[in-house]
């Protein structure tokens, strides 16, 4: 059975990484981890860009041999997605042989069946991005200095020997397959902009480089490397190795900086190399810092580590997929985190999870049952009925509309707590104040089982305090959905899930 294939871009090595980066990762983390959770087997893939024109540069700057400095870098990428708990199945880099050699092997076949020719570039480059710009698409900047549409930085006018890719030839194809597969561009509203550039016309590009000497060298003619670009995009069947169970990837998860890339070129690459094309390429948007964009000049780059210091983290976690929905830009400001970390952590979940834990333990001797309560209007039995919807979200990549729908479950059960008041029925009713905390404890372990993929490790304690015993072997997917994940067990009061930031 073929495994659900998952994967980020390559992030390219010329710096640390930043809030950009944890962005695409983390939801490809998120989407993991909740299908795996459905029993699904899963394959995540990321890894590291560590070719060009860019990387010669920092690494010269840097005093450091070019591999050497992309070890280092590489490795920083690594650091951080262990803290970020990133649950990665695959980490590749572009200057592993298994790759060098894939690249080499896609580049002769494209080679062989006339789709990659040797001619001349004349025109514009931007090292920046490491990409050839159009004339037309270049901006006009002071003084009539041509400047790169997306770096914003000069234009470098290149001439020199290369060999081409038979993009033109592809427009056709394309735009049947984006008829015929209307999910493979996402989201939909990103779709018409990637049709309409296809369908003014392709122009064959450029694949090499004779200036660049650090890349994967052209088999058979070692004067040019495999411009980087081409050479990255092929990391996703790279890694693969082949592995029926494997290709092709069902997404790949890129900012939207790289959509025409994902959504043009590397389609076009597979179709001629004869190989499937993934199910789905999703385009995110672009963070701002406190309506500014992200700068070297302005050195606001957000960075993670400073972010989980001071809120830990699955707050940092919960925040990237919770602040806008997915596809869309989004604005990051340390005032913005610390009011929904108080509001929607503290208050409403870490303030749920602790009444309900000290009721349960004041009320019931920390003793809790074997199954939610059945019949009548049962919160957890409307929690569970919620599975479904949240599923789907999650499946679309709609993290946000996932969230939402669960804090709709939890702020109707801090509503509910309210209403029933279990510390009045302790005095007059301890049936029903039993029923009532068992129904509410179970509403808890459903709601820790939907918040398991976004934030693992508040989760796990958050099941450990509601006195849940793990028995993943009799589980089906659809019990792992609805939180039936216990046994009868005991209460195991703790510490406060999300101290508030004063």
């Amino acid at each position: 059975m073929k495994k659900y294939f998952v994967t980020t871009p390559l992030y390219y090595v010329n710096a640390a990484p930043h809030i950009g980066h944890a962005y695409t990762t983390v939801a490809a983390d998120v989407l993991a981890r909740f299908r795996r959770a459905r029993g699904e087997r899963v394959h995540l893939l990321t890894g590291t860009d560590e070719h060009g024109q860019k990387i010669e540069e920092a690494a010269k700057a840097a005093g450091r041999h070019n591999l050497d400095f992309c070890d280092q870098t590489s490795a920083k990428f690594r650091e951080l997605w262990k803290h970020l708990d990133i649950s990665f199945d695959d980490y590749i880099r572009t200057t592993e042989k298994r790759h060098e050699d894939k690249v080499q092997e896609l580049f002769s076949r494209l080679q062989k069946s006339g789709d990659i020719y040797k001619g001349r570039y004349e025109g514009l480059y931007d090292v920046v991005g490491e990409s050839y710009v159009k004339e037309s698409d270049a901006v006009r900047g002071p003084g009539g200095v041509l400047l790169g549409p997306e770096s914003g930085k000069p234009l470098q006018r290149l001439s020199e020997e290369t060999y081409f890719f038979r993009l033109s030839a592809y427009g056709p194809r394309l735009l049947e397959h984006y008829r015929a597969h209307p999910e493979f561009l996402a989201p939909a509203s990103r779709a018409p902009e990637i049709a309409r550039f296809v369908s003014d016309g392709l122009e064959d590009i450029s694949v090499s480089r004779t200036k660049v000497k650090w890349g994967v060298p052209v088999p058979g003619d070692e004067q040019h490397t495999i411009y980087v670009w081409f050479d990255a995009l092929i990391n996703y069947w790279s890694a693969a190795g082949g592995a029926q169970d494997l290709w092709p990837a069902d997404v790949h998860i890129v900012g939207k900086e790289i959509f025409r890339f994902h959504a043009v070129i590397w389609p076009a690459m597979l179709m001629a190399a004869g190989l499937p094309l993934p199910g789905r390429v999703f385009a995110h948007g672009w963070w701002t810092v406190e309506g500014k964009k992200m700068s070297k000049s302005l050195g606001n780059f957000v960075d993670p580590y400073e972010v989980t210091r001071e809120f830990g983290v699955d707050a940092f976690r919960y925040f990237l997929l919770r602040e806008m929905p997915f596809g869309n830009d989004g604005d990051f400001s340390t005032a913005a985190l610390k009011k929904r970390y108080n509001a929607e952590l503290a208050n409403d979940l870490g303030n749920l999870v602790s009444r309900v834990v000290n009721m349960a333990d004041s009320y019931l001797g920390g003793e809790l049952p074997a199954k939610a309560p059945e019949g009548g209007d049962a919160c957890s039995r409307r929690a569970a009925a919620r599975a479904g919807d949240i599923s789907a979200r999650v499946a679309a990549l709609d993290f946000h509309g996932a969230l939402e729908l669960i804090w709709e479950t939890i702020r109707e059960l801090n509503a509910h707590v309210n209403e029933q008041a279990p510390w009045k029925l302790a005095k007059t009713d301890k049936d029903k104040c039993a029923l009532v905390l068992f129904d509410l404890i179970h509403s808890l372990r459903v709601v820790a089982g939907w918040i398991e993929p976004f934030m693992p490790r508040k989760a796990a304690e958050m099941q450990a305090q509601l006195g849940v015993r793990r028995f993943p072997d009799a589980l089906t997917a659809d019990d792992v959905l609805a939180g039936v994940n216990s046994r009868t067990g005991q209460i195991q009061k703790g510490p406060a899930l999300f101290p508030r930031k004063e």
